[in-house]
C-alpha cells in the first residue's frame, strides 16, 4: 500500500469519526443547547413593537412567552434591561428580538431543550467596546463573557447539563464611521472570535455571522463603507470552516417618516432576521427546513412551443409584505394558494437566498411565508392565453437599479446584473433540452422601490434602467425583446419630489417601442411607503398580466 492510499484511508476514518461524533451529539435530545447573541441596534431589536407582531400572519403568537426556552440577558447602553439570570423567553421592553423567532422555528424541528444567552447594545463598535484586548467605552466584551459565565454557571448549579451551541453575531454599522475601525473589520472579528472560543473554552463553537442590511438607507447613501464591512466579514467567513455569513438583504425593513427610508429592521425584519439564524442552524446540524416541491409530471408535450415569461425586481415583486395566510382573506383568491402543475416555474429569490431545484410547480415558494404578484399573474394568463406557459423570476428586495445594471458599482458582490442574464440563459436552454421551442415572450420588471426615495439614484432611474435593457437585448441575443417595466406611485416627498421620475421613464418608453410602461396607479393604497401589501400584490400581478395581453 502506498504511503499516498494509507493518508487517504486515514483521513476517510478520521472524517467518518468526525461525522459520527457530530451525528452522536445531533441525537442527542436530552443536553440543553445553549445559543449566545450578540451585537448593536439590529440585534437588540430597535424600532421593532410587539404589539405589531399580528400585523405578520407567519409570526402570530410571538408576542407571548415561550416557557420551554430559558432566556438570560443583558440589553442596552446606559440603561440595561437585564434578567438577573434565567427567565422564560419572552420580549424585553416591548421589543422585538431575533431570538424570538429562531427559537419557535428551531424547537418545531428538533427535541432538545435550548436556551439563549443575549448581550447587545445599540451604537456599539467591534474596534471598541467589543475589542476582547482593550475593551472601551461599554465594554461590551466583559459584559458580555460575564453574562455567559455566569449564566452557565447558574446551570451548573442546577444539574443542568449544557453546551455553548452557537454563536450569533449582527454588527458592524458603527464600525463603518471610524476610519481606523472600518477597514480592520476582518481583522478584529477573526480576533473576537477567536477570543471568544478561547474565553469560553470551546474551541469549535460556530459563529452566525449576519450581513449588513443593504435595503436600509445606509445601503444606498453609504454603499462604499457598507461594502468595507461586508468585505471584512466575508474575509473571515470565507476562510473560517466555522464560521457562516447569514445574508439578511431580503428581510423586511422598518417604514420610516419622510421618504419612507430606515436604518433599522423593525418588527418584521426581526422576525425573519430570527429566521435566517435557525435556518442557518438548522442546516449545519443536518435538518432541512423547506418544503420539497417537486414537479411531478412535466407539464408538457415533447416537442411543443413553451412560451416563457421572465418577471424581475426589488421588494414588491418578491412580495416582502404579501403573506400566503392572507390569500385566505381575499374573495376569490383561495386558488392561488394551491400549487398549479401545469405551469412550470423556476425562481431565483432574494439575490440567491433562495433558489428552486429546477423547475417546480407554479405556487408559494417565499422563504417568509410570502409571495409575489406571479401568482395572480399567471392566473390572468392561463384565462386567456393558449398553449403552455413557463414562468422564471429572478429577485433581490435588497437591491437597487444600480445593481442590476451591467457595470455595478464599487459594491461587486452586489452586482447581480450577470447572475440575472445567466438566469435566464438557462432557463430558455433547460426548456430547449426538454425538446420544446422557446420563445421569450418578455422581461416583467417591477421598477425599484427604495430607488424612487434617494435623490441620487430617483434622478438616475431611468438612464439606469435603459442601460440594463439594451444590454441585456445584446447578451441575450435578443435585440427586439419586449421588457414590460411597472411602476407603482413614486414617493412623495418634498426631497425628491422634483425629479419626475414617472416623466422620466416614460420618456424611454417613447423612444423604445419594445419599453411598455405600466403606470400600476390604481392599487389598493399602500399603509405604508415603498411596500405593498397582499391585496395590492395580488391586483398588481393581475394589472401587469392584463396590460400585457392588451399589448397583444
Amino acid at each position: 500500500m502506498t504511503r499516498s492510499n494509507r493518508s487517504s484511508i486515514v483521513l476517510l476514518f478520521l472524517w467518518t469519526l468526525v461525522l459520527s461524533l457530530q451525528a452522536q451529539q445531533n441525537n442527542d435530545d436530552k443536553t440543553l443547547r445553549v445559543f449566545i447573541f450578540a451585537g448593536q441596534s439590529n440585534m437588540v431589536g430597535s424600532d421593532s413593537k410587539v404589539k405589531d407582531i399580528k400585523r405578520f400572519p407567519p409570526f402570530a403568537g410571538l408576542e407571548a412567552p415561550q416557557s420551554k426556552v430559558l432566556f438570560s440577558y443583558c440589553i442596552g447602553r446606559q440603561n440595561k434591561m437585564r434578567s438577573d439570570g434565567w427567565v422564560v423567553l419572552q420580549h424585553v421592553n416591548n421589543v422585538v428580538g431575533p431570538e424570538l423567532s429562531f427559537a419557535r422555528k428551531v424547537t418545531q424541528h428538533i427535541k432538545a431543550p435550548i436556551a439563549i444567552i443575549k448581550c447587545a447594545a445599540g451604537g456599539t463598535h467591534l474596534g471598541g467596546d467589543w475589542n476582547p484586548d482593550e475593551s472601551i467605552g461599554f465594554k461590551m466584551y466583559p459584559l458580555t463573557l460575564d453574562l455567559i459565565k455566569t449564566s452557565l454557571a447558574d446551570l451548573d448549579k442546577r444539574g443542568i447539563k449544557y453546551r455553548i451551541e452557537g454563536f450569533m453575531w449582527h454588527q458592524g454599522e458603527n464600525d463603518m464611521f471610524e476610519k481606523d475601525y472600518m477597514p480592520s473589520y476582518g481583522g478584529n472579528l477573526k480576533n473576537f472570535l477567536a477570543k471568544c472560543r478561547r474565553d469560553l473554552g470551546a474551541p469549535k463553537l460556530k459563529f452566525y455571522i449576519g450581513e449588513l442590511c443593504t435595503k436600509t438607507i445606509w445601503g444606498m447613501d453609504l454603499r462604499p463603507r457598507m461594502y468595507a464591512i461586508s468585505l471584512g466579514q466575508r474575509s473571515v467567513t470565507r476562510v473560517d470552516p466555522r464560521a457562516e455569513y447569514i445574508p439578511t438583504s431580503q428581510v423586511g425593513v422598518e417604514i420610516g417618516g419622510g421618504v419612507g427610508l430606515h436604518y433599522h429592521y423593525g418588527t418584521l425584519g426581526q422576525l425573519q432576521h430570527g429566521e435566517n439564524y435557525a435556518t442557518a442552524y438548522l442546516r449545519t446540524i443536518g435538518v432541512d427546513s423547506s418544503r420539497s416541491r417537486p414537479l411531478k409530471v412535466w407539464p408538457y408535450k415533447k416537442g411543443s412551443k413553451v412560451k416563457l415569461f421572465v418577471l424581475a425586481g426589488h421588494r414588491n415583486m418578491e412580495g416582502e409584505r404579501a403573506f400566503a395566510q392572507e390569500l385566505k382573506t381575499l374573495e376569490g383568491k383561495a386558488a392561488l394558494l394551491k400549487d398549479n402543475p401545469k405551469i412550470a416555474y423556476k425562481y431565483n429569490l432574494g439575490g440567491g437566498y433562495k433558489t428552486s431545484n429546477g423547475w417546480e410547480p407554479l405556487g408559494l415558494t417565499g422563504y417568509y411565508d410570502t409571495f409575489g404578484p406571479e401568482l395572480s399573474f399567471s392566473q390572468t394568463l392561463e384565462e386567456v392565453v393558449s398553449g403552455n406557459i413557463a414562468i422564471a423570476k429572478f429577485t433581490h428586495s435588497g437591491s437597487q437599479i444600480i445593481d442590476w445594471t451591467p457595470e455595478g458599482s464599487m459594491a461587486k458582490s452586489r452586482h447581480i446584473y450577470p447572475e440575472f442574464i445567466d438566469f435566464i440563459k438557462e432557463s430558455v436552454q433547460e426548456l430547449e433540452a426538454k425538446g420544446h421551442e422557446v420563445e421569450l415572450i418578455g422581461i416583467f420588471y417591477h421598477l425599484g422601490e427604495n430607488d424612487m426615495s434617494f435623490h441620487p439614484y430617483r434622478k438616475q432611474a431611468a438612464e439606469r434602467l435603459q442601460a440594463i435593457i439594451a444590454q441585456s437585448r445584446k447578451d441575450l441575443e435578443r435585440p427586439a425583446l419586449k421588457w414590460y417595466v411597472s411602476q407603482q406611485p413614486p414617493t412623495d416627498d418634498k426631497s425628491v419630489n422634483n425629479i419626475d421620475v414617472v416623466a422620466n421613464i416614460a420618456m424611454a418608453a417613447a423612444v423604445d417601442p419594445t419599453l411598455i410602461h405600466l403606470k400600476a396607479f390604481n392599487l389598493p393604497s399602500q399603509e405604508k411607503k415603498l411596500v405593498i401589501s397582499t391585496a395590492g400584490i395580488v391586483e398588481l400581478g393581475e394589472f401587469i398580466a392584463k396590460s400585457y395581453l392588451g399589448d397583444q
